[in-house]
């Protein structure tokens, strides 16, 4: 069970915030945005872990995490830590803003 431990974290994480798409315009609803938001970011720190992983600098528990790696030597979860943290970011965001609108207009 302890090598399923990242993913079923990130897994919560999305459950946790997922519900929160009700309450504004969204993230899921504007796929073209998010993706703009997400991926520039999440290339960029790809690429920061796979040069500290060559260096030595930066490894993983093989304990907690699946073994699937994508290209450069990193976990697939680290992969999916990069798109699902910034997402329920997002939907966070997006969520508390909405209702503070709504709150200021009464």
């Amino acid at each position: 069970m302890d090598r399923w431990q990242y993913l079923l974290v990130l897994a919560a994480c999305l459950a946790v915030t997922a519900p929160l798409e009700v309450f504004g315009a969204g993230v899921y609803r504007q796929p073209a945005r998010t993706v703009k938001s997400v991926l520039p970011v999440a290339a960029v720190f790809l690429l920061w872990d796979e040069v500290a992983i060559a260096a030595h600098v930066w490894t993983y528990n093989r304990g907690y995490i699946s073994g699937l790696h994508i290209p450069f030597r990193v976990p697939i979860e680290e992969m999916l830590f990069f798109v699902v943290i910034p997402l329920c970011a997002l939907l966070t965001y997006s969520a508390v803003s909405a209702i503070l609108d709504r709150v200021n207009r009464r």
